[in-house]
């Protein structure tokens, strides 16, 4: 499986890189929360502009996403607008959506973008077209928070992302029962060891699917995501305590 390298983090080899969200809904919270960001133990920031209350803006988004680079410096940026049919914060029309993400990663600021599989095949391939003309990485992505689809469902999805030209691969599904934890690691491993042939990331979200988010490095999740300020996700817990435990697990190992 081939790696995926964003500045100086490298995806996709060792302990899993902690990611951090960033879910201010102004501007003030916003920058406040990529400086207070600094002292946790992350390896990429995602800033979530479905809480950005002037996302639609695009003077005020791109002042936003200037500021946010010159505070993270060389930390990894990822993009991320999550619509409300996949839990996110708010709705957005087909063209309004490819329009953003593909003006992020036009803007020279951006590392890495979030493209949901399911809004489309065309626009996700724009967006990934573009992205890549950019020089800018993309994780296809795929969230359900009703249920843990069935094991072949949960691969069908990866190699779909993979297939359209995803760098990274993500899946996050809502279990109702600790059987559910169980086949979201099996498709995990499965995809991993039989089919992948990039880095992925899956996670069972609420607190019944945390041990998901702490065992990627044994089923094959290279990415984790961690709360900063808050969590962005039933199930997050802080990136400090996720440092420490992924590092016993990995001194395990």
């Amino acid at each position: 499986m081939r790696t995926v390298k964003v500045k100086d983090i490298v995806i996709g080899e060792g302990i899993p890189k902690i990611c951090v969200p960033i879910t201010g809904i102004s501007l003030e919270e916003i920058l406040e929360e990529a400086r207070s960001l600094t002292s946790f133990p992350a390896d990429i920031a995602e800033w979530r502009i479905d809480w950005y209350e002037d996302v639609f803006d695009q003077d005020s988004f791109t002042g936003t996403l200037k500021g946010l680079r010159d505070i993270l410096g060389d930390m990894p940026l990822l993009l991320t607008f999550r619509t409300a049919s996949e839990g996110g914060e708010k709705d957005i029309d087909a063209d309004a959506y490819a329009d953003i993400n593909i003006r992020a990663a036009q803007s020279g600021l951006v590392d890495i973008i979030d493209v949901e599989l399911f809004r489309g095949e065309d626009i996700v391939k724009r967006i990934i077209e573009t992205a890549h003309e950019a020089g800018v990485k993309v994780i296809v992505s795929s969230h359900d928070f009703s249920r843990t689809p069935d094991r072949d469902e949960m691969i069908s999805r990866l190699c779909r992302m993979q297939d359209l030209g995803a760098d990274i691969t993500k899946l996050a599904v809502m279990p109702r029962s600790s059987s559910d934890v169980l086949t979201l690691l099996f498709a995990t491993e499965e995809m991993a060891s039989v089919h992948a042939d990039r880095p992925l990331i899956t996670m069972s979200m609420g607190g019944e699917g945390v041990i998901s988010r702490l065992c990627g490095e044994v089923f094959g999740s290279a990415v984790t995501f961690g709360a900063g300020a808050k969590p962005s996700a039933p199930g997050q817990i802080g990136a400090e305590d996720l440092s420490e435990i992924l590092s016993i697990l990995h001194r395990a190992l």
